[in-house]
This record gives structure tokens, sequence and C-alpha cells, in this order.
């Protein structure tokens, strides 16, 4: 039997991830502006706003995809140096729209190929398989599953390759409601750990979040909920 648990993942407990009057410009376009948050080891954000908000483009500017046009992000590790000056992009693991898998590819070759570029081994990639119910799928083609199989096998590489940062962009598109659930189960495993989380919604919330980054009209709100 396959242990689906990932609790013995622990990060640094003091990490803190911080926005200081970050700004993003696409095309010569202003899409957010003076924004500020603070989210540490163990929390959850949620991004909220309306279409071209620039939730995406938030997630891909920490992921390093977007470059900053204005203010900054940092990355504090607390007392944790294991990785030295590693850069912030390859701290964090994003799964954004496309679900970055090769069509010609087999389930478990594309998994493979993120267990070798982000590290992890062959045992990883096994349990992350069957964490997802994918086993019966890994000598099949990308390009012959489904919607939400895909979806599936794209988000399996968060556990096969333990980073400390999640920027997951709508992960529930097309997943069913158990897919859901393990995901919020491995969210939260995550955060308990130690990890943290920046997750864009249109509502679909995994689990109750820690803390609400509202975009919209150039402007934006950080909010701490209450527990």
């Amino acid at each position: 039997m396959v242990d689906n648990t990932w609790s013995d993942l622990v990060f640094p407990a003091a990490m803190k991830l911080k926005a200081s009057a970050l700004a993003c410009e696409r095309n010569g376009r202003v899409v957010f502006s003076g924004v500020d948050f603070v989210v540490k080891s163990g929390e959850l954000a949620e991004l909220r706003g309306p279409n071209g908000s620039g939730k995406s483009s938030l997630l891909r500017q920490v992921a390093g995809l977007v470059p900053v046009s204005g203010g900054g992000l940092t990355l504090d590790m607390g007392d944790d140096d294991s990785a030295g000056d590693q850069p912030l992009p390859q701290r964090c693991h994003y799964v954004g729209h496309q679900d970055a898998l090769k069509p010609s590819l087999t389930v478990r070759q594309n998994l493979s190929f993120w267990v070798m570029l982000l590290g992890g081994g062959d045992g990883d990639v096994e349990r992350a398989l069957a964490a997802f119910g994918l086993p019966a799928l890994s000598e099949v083609a990308v390009q012959f599953l489904s919607a939400g199989q895909r979806r599936r096998l794209a988000l399996a590489r968060l556990p096969a390759c333990p980073r400390p940062i999640w920027l997951l962009d709508e992960p529930t598109t097309a997943l069913d409601q158990a897919s859901q659930h393990t995901l919020a189960n491995l969210l939260t495993e995550h955060l308990a750990g130690g990890g943290l989380a920046l997750v864009a919604t249109h509502g679909d919330s995994l689990r109750k979040a820690d803390h609400v980054i509202t975009l919209g009209n150039g402007g934006s709100e950080f909010r701490r909920l209450q527990k």
C-alpha cells in the first residue's frame, strides 16, 4: 500500500513572504500597484478580484515569470540557511491555468520529468500518482486524458517535489469533488508542515484562508481573517 501522507515534510517555521508597494505593468498598462502583504509559515492567502485585476500576474511575479515593475518581493527564511542564496522562484511551486504537460508523453513520464527537474525520487512519483488516483493511467499518453485528469496530473507535482511556497491559480478548475478533497488535504498538510500558499480564487475556497488579498481598479486590499 502506498503511503499518501506528507505531514513529515517540515519547512522553516519563521518563513515570511512580503510584498511592498508591488506593481505590475503589462503591455504598457498598469495592472495593479501599491500591493502590500505579509504571509507567514503555515498561512494561506486568497487572491480575489474580477477577471483582469491581476491575480494571475501577481502569482507569476512571485514565481519569477513576470517582471516586477515597482516595489518589491522578499522572502525571509528566518534562521534557516539550508538553501543558501536560492532565489525566491526556486522555492516556489506554480500551477497556473496551463497544465504544463507534454501530450505525447505518458502520465508517469510527465511527472517523472518534473521530479527530475525540481528534485525528488522515484518513490515520490509513485506516492504522488496514488494521491491523485492516477496509477491506472500511468502509462497513458496525456493527449488522451480528460481535462480533469490532466489537472490532477499537474497538481501531482506539488507533493512529488516539495517546495515551501505554493502558488495556485484557480486550482480546482475541472476537478471533481473527490480530487478537490485530495487537494484540500494536501494543502492542509503543507501548511501544517510550515509551508505557505497563495491561491487565486473566484470563491471556490479549498479551506478557510488566513488572509485575503483583493485586487481591482489598480489598487488592492490586504485583510487578515478572524479564525
